[in-house]
Order: structure tokens, then C-alpha cells, then sequence
């Protein structure tokens, strides 16, 4: 359907209106303050939301579904939240809004899923949102938001946060210990931002990604007063190298993403402690070190990316047990020796483990050929480095030998050494002579 639609300020009995997905256009309407739910999404609606929101201000509205997503909204978003108290979840994702973050957030004290993502706004995370205690999802992603992250994001969402997405914005500074403190904490995206710093070790306090075996559920949900199934929370994960939409089993999805940082130092042994973790990417950062020798203990693990890094030594063994993996990138960093055998890690693309120096399938490099040891300075296979230590032994000994034979008869015998001197002085006549014929 297509064209503009009315306004509804008369429809007070109007509870449920959901138009998404369609091609309607222009301003959006004005609605009646009894409307529990209004889903515009995936539309063409343009210009301001204003009209919208800061309609009658001295009225309180009585919506707690708000979702505008996939339109051309646009402008400055106005500061007249205090009228929708009762708002639950609030999605304006994928539109054209620009400016800050309104004050007036703060007063949504029973919004439960705030989704910003991709639109052009710019500041901090405005203190006021710390007084919407009941935020379980937060995405601001693909903004322009700058600014350290909120140490009272971990203080105040503790244990009800679930999705935390600041990707692909500016936020720089270290990573707040305090977001080990979101026990309920599935998915945390912070990748394509400005942080530095170390993975804190008390990333094994965020229980949601140790403990395994969790009932299975219709995804995460939100009741209403006029929507019989509640509402259903969706996202989009970055893993296996492509952006994933997860709905129905979300509840399911357990993600870290830190890529395109510029954290550094040895990834800690507490993060093999996240078991029932899935998704793994630390990719284009500056660790060092090696990659913890237990890491085969992350049973969960379906996707794992520590791409461009600068992690050395091998392989850990232990790599080959995860059964579940289907996609793994190990390339540009400074690993050496044989990829483990598994079903798995030979399944993959070379170009996984590029930029290292492996060998072994599915690299065409075989680890049977001669390869310096890395420790001893030898060739360590098939006795080769003893025939490499001979060969520099005979060739000192051969100079001292030789050394020792010329000179040693000019230092012993006198007569010698004036032969020797007569003949240095003859042959310096000789090339002097030569020497100006020519010139």
C-alpha cells in the first residue's frame, strides 16, 4: 500500500496499528494517546517526528510499542519523551536522524529496548539514560557517538542487560571493568571504534556466556497490555564474516565482538572460562602473545576471527576438539609450526592461516621439509641440523688451519720473512709500474 495516511486523533479505541512493511509516504500521522502499539517500520516516511511525539504535551501517551525503522525520517530528535511514560521498546534504526541524544530519555523509566542504530547522531550517551534501570537492549550502533563508554552502563543494567551494540562509532578509552558486571550479557558489540587497552580478566564474571545447556525459549520477548503474544526482540549479529538477523532464537546467541580496535596485550586465559560463547572476534587489534593453550574448551564456539593481529607461537591441539566450528581466521599474525588435524581446520580456506608461517593442510607448505628452528637456531628435522653444525665447525677450522699455515713460518723463521718482503716489495714495483704505463 502506498500513499499518506490521516490523522488518527479521533481513533480512541484504535490499541494495535501496524503498517510496516508497505510504501507509505510523507509526514507521520497524528495519533489518539490510548494507541499501545504503533509500527510504522519499512516504509517511506519522511521529514520530522516531532508532530509525533510532542503532540498535546500536557497528555500522556499510553503507547509502549514505538517503531519507526527503514524510513527517511530525519532532523533533531525533539525533547518531549516525558509524554511517553509508558514506552517499553523504542526502535528509530536506519534512518536519517542527526543531533544528540534527548535528555528526556531519562524519563522513559520502563523502556526495555532503546535501538538507534544507523543514523547520524553525534555526543555522549547522555547520563540520563542511567535512570532507565529497566534496559535490557541497547544499540546505538553506526552513529557518530564519541566519548568513552559509561562505566555506569555496567553499574545500572547489571543484571538485566542482554545486547549491548556500540559498533561503528568513535567511543574511545579503555574497556570499563564495570561491564563485567552485565551478568546477563549475550551479545556485546563493540567493534569499529577508537578503545584501547586490555580485555579485563573478570570477563568471566558475565555468567550469560558460562553457563551452557539454557532452556530454549521463543526468543526474547516483551508483554504488552494489547499484543496477546508480546513482542518479539530481534538483532543482527556480525559473525561467520556476514551480518546475521536472529529472532525466534535469540535467546540462544551468545557473541563478543572487539574487532577493528586498538586493544592490545595477550588475550587473557579467563575468556576460555566463557564456554558457552559462539562467536569470537578480536580481529585487526594489536594482541600479543599466544593463544591460550585450553582454548578447546570453548566447546560453543561456531566462529572465531583473531585476524591481523600479532599473536605467536603454534596452534594450540586443543582447537582440533571444537566440533561446532565452521569458520576461523588466523591469518596475518606471526603463528608458526603445523596446523592441528581435525575434520574442521583442514575443511578451511588457506587463506585462514596466510600471513603466518604454518605449514601443514590445507597449506600447500609441507612440515616434512627442512624448517629452522625457531629455538636453537638449527634445522630440526631428520638429523639435518647436525650436518648444519659441521658444516659451520670445518669452516672455522678450515680458516684457522689456513691461518695459521701462512703465517706461522713468517713469525718462526727469519729468513723467511725477508724472502716474503722482497717478494711484496717486487710485486708493488711491478703493479706501480703497470699502473703508469696506463695513465
Amino acid at each position: 500500500m502506498f500513499g499518506q495516511i490521516p490523522n488518527l486523533t479521533n481513533a480512541s479505541i484504535l490499541f494495535v496499528l501496524d503498517l510496516s512493511s508497505n510504501n507509505f509516504s510523507g509526514p507521520l500521522p497524528l495519533l489518539h494517546s490510548n494507541a499501545s502499539t504503533v509500527n510504522f517500520s519499512n516504509n517511506t516516511f519522511s521529514g520530522s517526528i516531532s508532530q509525533l511525539l510532542c503532540y498535546k504535551t500536557k497528555e500522556s501517551k499510553q503507547t509502549e510499542v514505538l517503531k519507526l525503522r527503514f524510513n527517511s525520517l530525519a532532523e533533531e530528535l525533539p525533547d518531549c519523551w516525558m509524554n511517553w511514560p509508558s514506552l517499553l521498546v523504542m526502535d528509530l534504526g536506519n534512518n536519517k536522524f542527526t543531533g544528540s541524544l534527548p535528555t528526556s530519555f531519562g524519563t522513559l523509566m520502563m523502556l526495555e529496548s532503546l535501538r538507534l542504530r544507523k543514523n547520524y547522531f553525534f555526543g555522549t550517551i547522555p547520563a540520563a539514560l542511567k535512570n532507565c534501570t529497566e534496559l535490557r537492549v541497547l544499540d546505538v550502533s553506526g552513529n557518530e557517538l564519541v566519548g568513552i563508554i559509561p562505566s555506569w552502563i555496567g553499574e545500572r543494567f547489571s543484571s538485566r542487560m542482554i545486547i549491548l551494540n556500540l559498533r561503528s562509532n568513535k567511543f574511545h578509552g579503555f574497556l570499563p571493568l564495570e561491564l563485567c558486571h552485565l551478568t546477563s550479557l549475550q551479545i556485546l558489540d563493540l567493534a569499529d571504534n577508537n578503545l584501547f587497552g586490555v580485555i579485563p580478566r573478570c570477563v568471566k564474571n558475565i555468567s550469560a556466556m558460562v553457563t551452557t545447556g539454557f532452556p530454549a525459549s521463543n526468543g526474547v520477548g516483551y508483554d504488552t497490555d494489547y499484543n496477546t503474544d508480546g513482542i518479539t526482540e530481534d538483532t543482527l549479529v556480525v559473525t561467520k564474516g556476514e551480518t546475521v538477523e536472529y529472532t525466534t532464537i535469540l535467546n540462544l546467541v551468545r557473541s563478543i565482538d572487539l574487532s577493528k580496535n586498538n586493544f592490545s596485550g595477550e588475550i587473557p586465559i579467563e575468556v576460555t572460562n566463557l564456554v558457552a560463547l559462539q562467536s569470537l572476534n578480536l580481529s585487526h587489534n594489536s594482541f600479543t602473545g599466544k593463544i591460550p593453550t585450553n582454548f578447546g574448551v570453548m566447546k560453543s564456539l561456531e566462529s572465531v576471527d583473531f585476524s591481523s593481529n600479532q599473536l605467536f607461537g603454534e596452534i594450540p591441539q586443543s582447537i582440533s576438539s571444537l566440533t561446532f566450528l565452521s569458520h576461523l581466521n588466523l591469518s596475518n599474525n606471526n603463528l608458526i609450526g603445523k596446523i592441528p588435524l581435525s575434520t574442521q581446520l583442514q575443511s578451511f580456506d588457506p587463506s585462514c592461516f596466510m600471513g603466518n608461517e604454518l605449514c601443514g593442510s590445507p597449506l600447500l607448505k609441507n612440515c616434512t621439509s627442512p624448517t629452522l628452528d625457531h629455538e636453537n637456531g638449527r634445522s630440526g628435522n631428520n638429523g639435518e641440523g647436525h650436518e648444519v653444525y659441521w658444516f659451520y665447525v670445518s669452516m672455522t677450522l678450515g680458516f684457522v688451519v689456513g691461518f695459521w699455515s701462512l703465517i706461522g713460518p713468517l713469525i718462526v723463521n727469519r729468513r723467511w720473512r725477508y724472502m716474503y718482503r722482497r717478494f711484496l716489495d717486487r710485486l708493488g714495483d711491478i703493479i706501480g709500474s703497470v699502473v703508469r704505463k696506463c695513465f
